[in-house]
């Protein structure tokens, strides 16, 4: 199936990312990943004994979807609370490294860093998989001088962006009551977009949202399964109580479906191989890429064509990965069935 988008065009957008600021304001996470091979089964209890072999730390979440810009040449302004922890300095630390600044990340007192470990097992020339995971978390304060702290620095960010990112998982660091301000903050032309697991409905205002398809049917209240008439109706639905012109939803092996203004949704098959490596992550770079290609011009048709190749492209990847702009101009120029 192919799509009325060249080659040459999108191969352009990608270089212009270059230096685009995107504000990332969220929930900040640090996935850590243990790795081991497997050892025997213990003497006393049916579980498996793994010999230690690595452990990473990477960010997570909002976290992720900053990388993901940093990879893609853009300038992610990192907005959010963390704790004053072990897992916080090393999220921050991991930032510096990257090139990405830290100074509208927000100490909260008595708050934890979500910390999501996950335990991946496999031969040592095997491909590892995941065993088990485990999650710190706890939810933030409702109200408080963080919150204060962090009203204002969205406001002192907002103004120098091309376009921002709700990134909500959940633990309170956004709200739909964020969007009003920040939209009158913004300036003419940069779009906010939002990407929120279980209150995405309530985030009325933004322009873009990119839900997931367990996210549509959540806010649709009943499973879509194979129906595209079903996904048309929930999907425009969703899109109209929000407000917004543009959402792009994710459809896992099936690709993915356009809403753009009142027009029926364009369908996009999924870029690559559906059998996966890891799914970790992925909506948080379909997110990051579809935002920086809409801040550098992109329709929202070819917007979505570059984040279905970025989301290809790092599903193949282990763990919480990111796609560079050199591995998206790759997935571009050797595609043969989506684009003219």
């Amino acid at each position: 199936m192919r799509l009325p988008a060249s080659k040459e065009r999108l191969l352009g957008l990608v270089s212009s990312f270059a230096g685009r600021r995107l504000l990332v304001a969220g929930d900040y996470v640090l996935d850590r990943f243990v790795f081991g091979h497997p050892k025997r089964i213990s003497r006393e209890a049916p579980v498996l004994i793994l010999k230690f072999w690595k452990e990473e730390s990477l960010p997570g979440a909002a976290g992720n979807t900053a990388a993901n810009v940093r990879a893609l040449g853009g300038m992610p302004v990192p907005v959010g609370p963390v704790g004053e922890d072990e897992a916080g300095g090393l999220l921050a630390a991991i930032f510096r490294e990257r090139g990405i600044s830290t100074e509208a990340l927000l100490p909260v007192p008595g708050y934890e860093t979500p910390t999501k470990t996950r335990v991946l097992a496999g031969g040592a020339h095997s491909i590892k998989q995941q065993v088990v995971r485990f999650d710190r978390e706890q939810v933030l304060p409702t109200d408080g001088a963080w919150r204060r702290r962090l009203a204002e620095k969205l406001s002192e960010v907002a103004g120098g962006v091309d376009a921002a990112v709700l990134s909500d998982y959940g633990y309170g660091a956004v709200t739909p009551e964020a969007v009003a301000p920040l939209k009158k903050r913004l300036r003419t032309g940069a779009q906010l977009l939002v990407d929120s697991r279980h209150s995405l409905s309530r985030y009325e205002g933004v322009d873009a949202a990119t839900p997931n398809e367990e996210e549509l049917e959540e806010c649709a209240g009943e499973p879509l399964g194979d129906s595209t008439e079903k996904l048309a109706l929930a999907g425009d639905r969703l899109r109209k109580q929000l407000g917004c012109r543009t959402l792009l939803v994710t459809r896992g092996s099936r690709g993915m479906a356009l809403f753009d203004g009142g027009n029926p949704p364009t369908l996009i098959p999924v870029h690559g191989t559906d059998q996966v490596a890891d799914v970790t992550g992925a909506g948080d770079t379909v997110l990051a890429t579809f935002s920086l290609a809409l801040a550098s011009g992109a329709t929202p048709l070819e917007a979505a064509l570059l984040a279905n190749f970025a989301g290809g492209v790092v599903v193949m990847k282990m763990g919480t990965a990111t796609v560079s702009s050199d591995e998206l101009e790759q997935a571009i120029a050797s595609d043969r069935t989506l684009t003219a």
